[in-house]
């Protein structure tokens, strides 16, 4: 395609000026070498935009797939919005292609700060209006509850969903949605006051139950709360249930903390203790008495001791006697069947025996060397080093004494009545 410039005269300026004019310049045709070579840059260019394309889905779908054998995708909002719940997953390449499996300790752990953690997004409060709608469907599915066990006390069975509806005066369709409304409430409430339940049970921890376990207590509270609760008084439900939750922690803490349950008054006089106890030891820099415990809190000497006598914790039967020896407490301490009378007689008869052989046939350092060594006064057994300390001997006396002793009692007679006891 020719082009081809002039510049003609303007009408602002004198007429008389002459047009110049240029000489025409025609570019030479483009070679077919060139076309192509342009059309095959363009192709190239494309087909790598949609090849960057197909691997930016390829990726977001493998992380799409990881993500939701993970468990990750929960859908934690009430009005269904998915969110991301900052769970950080480690991902290790092998071979730049493959993608490796979750830490499972690492993931236990995120799991149970993501459920337990005081700053979740969706953990903000009910207003005015869902706690009074909330609140209504749980009452609503109380009563459903109540008569749900009136009726199968009365049929001595668990009753049907047509005769929960006759006997209500109800649809099926009706009691489904209370009872599916129940459920939905429940499990909003307990989600958007987590934080609070956590905060509460956060006092509590090291008394014997888990953050966990306190949580899952506060829990419980909170919804009993919830469904005493009555909005048309005026105050906000959080404040109502704080003191039902702080209850249910303590109580469970009380029942379930201790192997051996105590009584809910001394679980009460425990804590006083307990924190007399403190106070009296940060002040007098040592252990008090019960004396002075008791008279901090103005009650008896007696109540004081059985407190802290019952609040000691228990010990397993498997638990060794010293730390040298091997015998447990469960080899040595007295079981049902050592309490029949004609054991207990036996027993008493064998140590007459033994009394009685050790008074007339051995001297009295004998028999003290004897019993000593052999616990027959009901005290652990000692060595030969022990004994010596005791009796200001030698070691190696006292084990001759021992020898001269036992070479004494096999000469005796009697020796054959003992055998009976053994048998």
């Amino acid at each position: 395609m020719a082009i081809a410039t002039s510049l003609c005269s303007s009408p602002n300026h004198s007429p008389n000026l002459s047009t110049l004019s240029l000489p025409t310049i025609t570019p030479p045709p483009p070679s077919k070498f060139g076309v192509n070579l342009v059309s095959n840059d363009a192709s190239i260019i494309t087909a790598a935009a949609e090849a960057v394309a197909l691997a930016r889905e390829a990726a977001k779908a493998a992380r799409d797939a990881v993500t939701e054998v993970a468990g990750v995708g929960e859908v934690w909002s009430w009005r269904g919005n998915e969110s991301d719940n900052g769970l950080v997953m480690r991902r290790k390449k092998k071979g730049g292609k493959m993608l490796e499996l979750l830490d499972m300790e690492e993931k236990r752990n995120v799991d149970n700060l993501r459920y337990f953690s005081t700053g979740s997004v969706h953990n903000e409060f009910l207003s005015p209006r869902e706690e009074a709608e909330c609140c209504f469907i749980l009452r609503e599915g109380a009563k459903l509850e109540a008569a749900r066990v009136r009726l199968k006390n009365y049929k001595q069975r668990e009753p049907t969903s047509k005769e929960m509806a006759r006997a209500m005066g109800m649809e099926i369709r009706s009691i489904d949605k209370i009872l599916c409304n129940k459920r939905e409430s429940q499990d909003r409430i307990s989600r958007n006051y987590r934080r609070l339940v956590s905060s509460i049970a956060a006092g509590y921890q090291g008394r014997g139950l888990s953050f966990q376990d306190l949580v899952q207590e506060g829990s419980i509270g909170l919804l009993r709360g919830a469904h005493k609760f009555d909005p048309h008084r005026g105050y906000k439900l959080s404040t109502y249930v704080y003191w039902w939750i702080r209850q249910a922690i303590i109580r469970a803490i009380e029942n379930k903390s201790r192997m051996v349950r105590l009584p809910g008054n001394k679980c009460a006089m425990v804590a006083k203790v307990v924190e007399a106890n403190n106070v009296l030891s940060r002040r007098l820099r040592r252990l008090p008495t019960y004396d002075e415990i008791a008279e901090v809190l103005n009650v008896d000497v007696s109540s004081v001791r059985l407190v802290s006598q019952r609040n000691r914790p228990p010990i397993s039967l498997d638990r060794a006697v010293t730390d040298q020896g091997c015998m447990t407490l469960q080899e040595i301490i007295t079981g049902p069947d050592e309490t029949m009378p004609e054991k207990m007689l036996k027993r008493q008869l064998m140590k007459h025996e033994l009394e009685k052989l050790l008074k007339t046939e051995v001297s009295d350092r004998e028999a003290q060397v004897l019993r000593l060594h052999f616990g027959l006064n009901g005290e652990f057994p000692k060595s030969f080093e022990e004994i010596g300390r005791v009796l200001k001997l030698s070691r190696e006396r006292v084990r001759q004494i021992n020898g001269i002793a036992f070479s004494k009692l096999q000469k005796t007679s009697i020796v054959n009545h003992l055998r009976l006891y053994i048998e």
